[in-house]
């Protein structure tokens, strides 16, 4: 499918002026060198709490579905999830390879193992008392976390480790275990206190660092964590055993969702406590920022929308449709979006403040997402007042998001902080133009004043003034539909990315 190309004017609207300060960076491989494995295919298990094919809390799900399928051309990728219940109704005939004794407070399991129809090896933890249970991968629906998740993500990681060491399934070992966030790190904690010396290499994403999994000292033993590894160079955090920081002590290698927040982390503002461990870790080479790709071909404009007046008229047409199903009145003003999880973090009091100014320039606002029950109250509160200017649906639809990515003009993201993001990716290639605070992967994917709007102070008159240009270019038809064209032909497939984690991958395996 075709899609325009970036002109080469300068930005049609005026950028703003702040500038992100650059850290003095670790040496970065080349996004698109060939991928250098020695000529080997490593077998990598991927290790997930959530897979977009089965059961997703966001950005995690999608990653978990796409990347390792993308990394199957270099590898014998497989990937290890928990067997929820969901994954037991969607998956198919799973085959249990090998049932697996207890171990400290961890419960027994069984290993099984599934195909999905693209041929990619999927295997899963049986183990019923700890998965089969309605809610998302960490809590019951808008009820908080399951009080037992650290005997749950506990039982992941150290199955991660007998999977990785060939003991789980006598016909697969892996040479490289690569762990997602805080649910999966103790795995690299359990394969380097194992005895032994043939242990895979092990690689730790951090997807979001402000979730560490944070647990009392008096759970070690029933976790199976020795005494010797919980030190403050290890897994101890003021006092608590953090599952996140006992990855970063113990993984071979780190990486995380973009090279902005990679940055970021090695700071006191954004390091969460753990910046003096991972600055460390960056100077030495061993963390690494990798953006996240999207499959991207359900938000294309069709190839029709070449002309810019087909594009207007698709972007038109989209928008008609998002204003019924939210109910608004017709309108050819601007519409505004906010496709997101519900809570501080995204900004989202920061996005209802900035309805305000958005109705009075004539624009409308439509908001659709889960999360913390006051952010639901205050977006509700923001539609009964305005019910024809702002519509509202808690809860999240796959197919609806696509829509509003398609239909609306503008998509708000003032995000506190933003590891990489995935939102603003599907709507520049939707021509939704996105504005979004100046950090971590939206300053790395938002062209400021040709793809999007980036404002760089967290406060309401800051997200205003970027509202205000906003506003202004929608009302400079020309500089709208020169906005659009670049935003489409943004490119955020995981070309790049893939050739970055196989350079990594080869540098694991020869440490």
């Amino acid at each position: 499918m075709q899609v325009f190309e970036s002109p080469s004017e300068e930005p049609l609207i005026a950028a703003d002026p702040a500038v992100v300060p650059e850290a003095s960076a670790a040496p970065q491989e080349n996004p698109q060198a060939p991928p250098a494995l020695g000529g080997k295919r490593p077998r990598v298990l991927f290790v997930t709490p959530e897979m977009g094919d089965f059961i997703k809390a966001g950005g995690l799900g999608e990653v978990s579905a796409s990347l390792p399928r993308q990394l199957t051309r270099l590898c014998d990728v497989r990937v290890l999830m928990p067997g929820y219940r969901q994954v037991r109704r969607k998956g198919g005939s799973i085959d249990v390879v090998r049932s697996m004794p207890a171990s400290a407070g961890l419960p027994a399991w069984s290993l099984g193992r599934l195909t999905r129809p693209d041929g990619l090896v999927v295997y899963v933890v049986l183990c019923d008392e700890l998965y089969d249970r309605d809610g998302s991968p960490y809590g019951p629906y808008g009820a908080g976390d399951f009080a037992d998740n650290d005997v749950r993500f506990a039982r992941l990681s150290l199955a991660a480790a007998e999977v990785a060491a060939g003991e789980a399934d006598p016909n697969w070992k892996a040479d490289i275990l690569h762990a997602h966030d805080w649910p999966a790190a103790l795995a690299p904690l359990y394969l380097a206190t194992r005895e032994g010396r043939d242990k895979p290499a092990t690689i730790l994403t951090i997807h979001n660092l402000a979730y560490q999994g944070l647990y009392g000292a008096d759970r070690l033993h029933s976790l199976g964590i020795p005494d010797a590894a919980f030190t403050s160079e290890g897994a101890e955090f003021y006092g608590q055993l953090s599952f996140l920081k006992a990855g970063i002590a113990f993984a071979t290698h780190l990486t995380t969702v973009s090279e902005t927040y990679a940055r970021e982390i090695t700071t006191p503002e954004h390091g969460c406590g753990l910046d003096g461990m991972l600055r460390r870790r960056y100077a030495a080479g061993e963390l690494t920022g990798i953006l996240n790709g999207i499959d991207d071909r359900m938000v294309i404009p069709p190839e029709e929308a070449l002309d810019p007046k087909a594009l207007s008229e698709w972007k038109r047409a989209n928008a008609r449709k998002v204003r019924k199903i939210f109910g608004l009145t017709p309108s050819r003003g601007p519409l505004f979006a906010v496709i997101s999880r519900l809570v501080h973090q995204k900004g989202v009091d920061l996005a209802v403040e900035a309805a305000e100014n958005i109705i009075a320039g004539g624009g409308q606002l439509v908001v659709t997402g889960r999360g913390e029950p006051e952010l639901e109250a205050a977006v509700e509160r923001l539609g009964e007042r305005h019910p024809d200017a702002v519509g509202v649906h808690i809860g999240f639809d796959d197919e609806e998001a696509r829509q509003v990515f398609a239909g609306s003009d503008f998509l708000l993201m003032p995000s506190r902080f933003e590891p990489c993001g995935l939102s603003q990716m599907y709507a520049q290639r939707a021509g939704s133009l996105p504005i979004a605070y100046r950090t971590g992967g939206l300053a790395d994917t938002i062209d400021d004043g040709r793809s999007g709007f980036l404002f760089s102070s967290l406060s309401s008159s800051s997200l205003g003034g970027a509202v205000d240009r906003a506003l202004g270019a929608y009302r400079r038809r020309a500089d709208l539909i020169a906005m659009r064209r670049n935003a489409i032909a943004k490119r955020f497939d995981w070309t790049g990315a893939t050739a970055r984690y196989a350079t990594i991958y080869s540098r694991a395996l020869e440490a």
